[in-house]
């Protein structure tokens, strides 16, 4: 998540709202990690929630609950700094709209990391039944801004929020996080739901990876901040998680890896569905 700054403003909010399978655009392979499988055609129009699994009339865990996946930053953010660097309102303060993010020492980059990932987690959850959208319909565009981002989820009044992402901290930090909302005012109601919601990933995150803590920001792989648009607009229950940093070798080889990659997406399903259960 840290490292380069920028990103542009878009003209609305980009909703991919295919699986791993259904949504054009890369996945995302460089760095050494193993070769995704490749997407198909067939991406859902913006603003459309597509049918989960659950609809041909089977029960399934997550009926009826709609989630909103966010994967950060964009491929098309770094050639476009005037656009992500424009400063947006965040309920608190300005901050640019999006920025460009990390990437690990080989050149594999964050914004192809959340990317697969949430392609991927978001065809597992479709298959338990949830509605899941996107905030961004391909790795290759610029932005949405960090508001834009926390819009969709309040327009779909959506269940719950995840934003995905990879930090880019000094090497020798190693571990993931997830960062919970401060409340600013505004978002106070989404504040105790997003605790919750961030406890459930945690939990999951770490008995599906073994990722262990973060050794160098949170408590207990916990943080909280107010200066992150994305959490500060939200109006329903959100968190970001900073699966591992990049800039750490052993972190860096473990989300370069396709399989370790599902292994992150299966995790987080788990999380989502014993926080909504």
């Amino acid at each position: 998540m840290r490292i380069h700054r920028g990103g542009p403003a878009v003209a609305g909010i980009a909703l991919c709202l295919g699986a791993l399978t259904a949504c054009n655009g890369s996945s995302g392979t460089s760095g050494g990690g193993e070769a995704a499988p490749p997407p198909t055609a067939g991406a859902t129009s913006p603003g459309e929630l597509k049918s989960p699994a659950s609809a041909n009339g089977r029960a399934a865990p997550l009926d009826g609950r709609t989630i909103v996946i966010d994967p950060g930053h964009n491929g098309g953010n770094g050639s476009h700094p005037s656009e992500i660097n424009k400063q947006v309102k965040i309920g608190n303060g300005s901050k640019a709209c999006d920025t460009t993010g990390t990437e690990t020492r080989s050149g594999y980059a964050e914004h192809a990391f959340t990317w697969d990932v949430s392609n991927r987690l978001a065809k597992i959850l479709r298959a338990r039944g949830a509605k899941v959208a996107l905030t961004r319909e391909d790795d290759k565009s610029v932005g949405p801004c960090v508001t834009e981002r926390a819009a969709l989820g309040n327009k779909l009044k959506a269940d719950a929020a995840l934003s995905i992402h990879a930090d880019g901290a000094s090497s020798s930090g190693h571990g993931f996080h997830i960062i919970e909302p401060i409340s600013i005012g505004r978002n106070a109601e989404m504040v105790s739901g997003s605790a919750k919601l961030g406890t459930a990933l945690r939990d999951a995150y770490h008995d599906g990876t073994g990722v262990p803590y973060s050794n160098y920001l949170g408590k207990k792989a916990i943080d909280r901040r107010d200066d992150l648009g994305g959490l500060n607009m939200s109006k329903v229950p959100k968190v970001f998680i900073e699966c591992g940093n990049m800039q750490n070798k052993g972190d860096a080889a473990k989300l370069s890896s396709a399989s370790f990659r599902q292994r992150i997406a299966d995790s987080l399903a788990e999380g989502f569905q014993k926080y909504l259960s």
